[in-house]
């Protein structure tokens, strides 16, 4: 696979890379050519939906996970079978701490693209185990940008978080604002993706994407994550831990729209930015072809809102068990997301009835229950 129709259109003119990569778009839009995907966390929430996506719609995939067992094993597990027998789906059980292997693994397959959503995830488990942080989210990280540097990848769009903008108030959080604040090890070692995927960027070319992730949820989701959590509970006739009293918002965004929005920031490889300014710097672009986005709903909802909906679709009372802030946790998020609409016209659909019925859905079968 890869881009070989797209090479010999500009094979005459030995382009500069920004010339190629328009070469390339152009291929991929004009005449179906397919890419060759690289998704680190492919038995991951975010990473088999959209290698399943990618798959659909006739791409290569390479997936990369090492199926830790920071959650359920046999829910990767599941989520991995659904891509597995696919003729263009390759599964690499890796680390991406292990450079040796990633080293080998990008030299052997060469893809055109890599998404990077292999994490050490999880807010409040990073005050209990830092380092597992600073081992997958710092190193691991660092092996993927070396990775894509000697290995002529087109793009690297990868996951930040939300989390980042740590002691920030000022609302929808926006990526032209300081986030200099982080509050947990998580959110600072997102940060600092961002740091280092900047240097690559400026230093090599790299043309690197971070996205912002907004609480995300639906079927195949986190079982560390509060509408996991609260539908197992509630099953099971169990009180639920509602944090900061129920007075949290949240940019609830629904999988298929986070999905979407990622294949739309891959296909776009980013530019520098010519009217950037280090007398003015703006933290979403550079000079360099780097970007950061959000990418959420862009419409938050109150967690007692949230829990309500969820009663609904169980058809059952929730027991609450009502708590204070947690270290590291933010009250509310909300995205501005009016870049991502600009520059690829990402417009998240799904109401957050609509996407917490469809998860209580696939629990139910999932679990039988």
């Amino acid at each position: 696979m890869g881009h070989g129709l797209a090479e010999r259109l500009m094979s005459s003119h030995h382009p500069s890379r920004p010339l190629r990569f328009i070469a390339i778009s152009f291929a991929i839009k004009i005449y179906g050519v397919s890419m060759k995907v690289l998704v680190t966390g492919s038995a991951g929430f975010i990473g088999s939906a959209l290698s399943l996506r990618l798959l659909e719609r006739g791409d290569e995939v390479i997936g990369v996970d090492n199926l830790n067992d920071y959650y359920d094993v046999n829910l990767k597990l599941a989520r991995l079978a659904r891509t597995q027998d696919h003729p263009n789906f390759t599964d690499a059980r890796i680390d991406i701490e292990d450079e040796q292997a990633l080293s080998e693994l990008f030299a052997t397959h060469k893809p055109d693209r890599v998404v990077n959503l292999a994490a050490q995830a999880g807010v409040r488990y990073s005050i209990e185990n830092p380092m597992a942080y600073v081992r997958t989210n710092l190193v691991g990280f660092a092996n993927i940008l070396e990775a894509c540097r000697h290995n002529g990848v087109e793009h690297l769009a990868y996951a930040s978080s939300s989390s980042v903008y740590g002691s920030n108030t000022e609302m929808p959080f926006s990526v032209h604002h300081n986030v200099d604040h982080p509050l947990s090890l998580y959110a600072a070692s997102k940060k600092a993706n961002e740091l280092m995927a900047h240097t690559y960027s400026h230093l090599y070319r790299l043309p690197t994407t971070g996205l912002r992730f907004f609480t995300v949820y639906g079927p195949w989701g986190r079982p560390d994550m509060a509408l996991f959590k609260f539908t197992r509970a509630i099953l099971a006739g169990e009180p639920i831990q509602v944090f900061n009293y129920g007075k949290h918002r949240r940019d609830f965004t629904y999988i298929d729209d986070i999905v979407e929005g990622v294949i739309r920031v891959l296909d776009r490889v980013p530019q520098g930015n010519p009217e950037w300014s280090g007398a003015v710097p703006d933290p979403a672009t550079s000079q360099a072809p780097y970007r950061v986005y959000n990418i959420g709903n862009n419409a938050p909802v109150e967690l007692m809102e949230y829990i309500r909906v969820l009663e609904q679709s169980l058809g059952r009372k929730a027991e609450m068990e009502m708590l204070p802030l947690q270290p590291g946790d933010v009250p509310d998020t909300f995205a501005d997301v009016e870049d991502l609409v600009r520059d690829v016209d990402y417009q998240p659909s799904t109401q957050v009835a609509v996407g917490v019925a469809r998860f209580v859905d696939w629990y139910r079968d999932f679990y039988k229950v």
